[in-house]
């Protein structure tokens, strides 16, 4: 399948207040979340569309000072079927985007991690019926879709009291595409094994990167870019959009340089998120016989 950058036809809670197409297309929300849509169906992942980090930090070494406006509201983005969660941290799992997120989608589902019940619940408001708990290893049938959740080391792979990983990667099979998001997460023994069996035809990769700074202030990293191209060719991924920069100038790396690699990265067809932009899937034509 080529993935496809264009403009957004027009503003993007417009494009969301509309019953999601056939079309497999995606939307970067900022940081992890993305708006995915495909078959008539819509999930969101990870959306963080807040400023509940910046009130949480306020004061502190590291304010969570957003560079980049929240491109929609969470109330504006209807027709959404699943909510999934990769784990708990903030931007991530967030109690200033859930609550109204899946209010105004009565009908919506929320995937979480098992090792984050809890937090699930308390950041999300919902009822205990609307949440589906997953763990690394499992699959999941729900709406139509099919989840299936792989290990994330964020920096490092942790598990809770019973053994459940916190971090984890989702791989969503929406329409005719199966699209796999990372989680937050390093490169760790027995990842390219996991995910090429998986065979996404498209990865959503952190590239922000770690250091010794962040590190001391309890922040932990994810793949720099190199490393992300790498694992889409190790893993033979055709295509990867890079995220999870932009959002906080303590914790991102310089758009410029992101785009550069992913010139560069021919054949594989890696792109720098951007919210202005949507991004399609769509499957290669085929050679007219003479």
């Amino acid at each position: 399948m080529r993935l496809i950058e264009t403009p957004l036809e027009r503003p993007l809670a417009e494009i969301l207040a509309q019953p999601p197409g056939r079309a497999t297309r995606l939307f970067w929300l900022g940081q992890a979340g993305f708006v995915i849509d495909g078959g008539r169906k819509r999930v969101v992942i990870d959306p963080y569309l807040s400023d509940s980090l910046a009130e949480k930090y306020r004061g502190k070494p590291f304010a969570h000072i957003r560079m980049m406006a929240a491109p929609v509201a969470p109330g504006t983005i209807a027709h959404v079927n699943l909510v999934l969660a990769t784990h708990d941290h903030t931007d991530h799992m967030d109690p200033g985007t859930l609550p109204s997120l899946l209010s105004v989608n009565p009908l919506a589902r929320l995937v979480a991690p098992r090792a984050a019940r809890a937090t699930a619940m308390e950041r999300s408001g919902i009822d205990p019926e609307r949440l589906d708990l997953i763990e690394a290893g499992e699959t999941l049938d729900i709406a139509g879709l099919m989840l299936t959740a792989t290990r994330a080391a964020h920096e490092t792979l942790e598990r809770d009291a019973e053994g459940n990983h916190r971090f984890l990667g989702l791989c969503l099979q929406i329409g005719d595409a199966r699209i796999f998001h990372s989680g937050d997460t390093v490169p760790f023994a027995g990842q390219v094994a996991e995910l090429r069996s998986l065979a996404p035809d498209l990865a959503l990769f952190p590239v922000n990167g770690r250091d010794d700074v962040r590190a001391a202030q309890g922040v932990p990293g994810n793949m720099t870019m190199a490393e992300a191209l790498d694992l889409a060719r190790a893993t033979n991924i055709p295509a990867m959009i890079a995220h999870h920069f932009d959002l906080f100038a303590f914790n991102t790396v310089a758009r410029a340089a992101v785009e550069a690699q992913a010139r560069v990265a021919l054949p594989l067809n890696a792109l720098a998120a951007r919210c202005e932009m949507a991004y399609t899937l769509a499957s290669e034509p085929t050679e007219q016989k003479p």
